[in-house]
């Protein structure tokens, strides 16, 4: 399944959301990091990165989602909701 960003901005909370449906590579982390590094100095914006809706995500792009959380201050949000349904997609299989 390819990877669908969708981006919502809330301008009431300076914040802008980054909803990530579908896998998630490396090469997927590093699009998104420059859009919103892009949209965080044009804006301000606080940056969220929500992964519940993914049904994929590779090592290499978690290791980078961590970076981009602990060096620029991004939230990632959404990771027990897709631990969730691995888990559940596990059960039924």
């Amino acid at each position: 399944m390819p990877t669908q960003i969708t981006q919502i901005d809330d301008d009431a909370r300076s914040v802008t959301i980054y909803r990530i449906d579908g896998e998630m590579f490396a090469d997927d982390v590093e699009l998104i990091r420059r859009i919103a590094m892009q949209q965080k100095f044009e804006t301000g914006n606080s940056i969220v990165i929500d992964i519940a809706d993914l049904d994929l995500l590779d090592s290499d792009a978690a290791s980078l989602l961590r970076e981009l959380e602990r060096d620029h201050g991004f939230e990632i949000a959404g990771a027990e909701i897709f631990l969730q349904n691995l888990v559940n997609a596990a059960e039924k299989a």
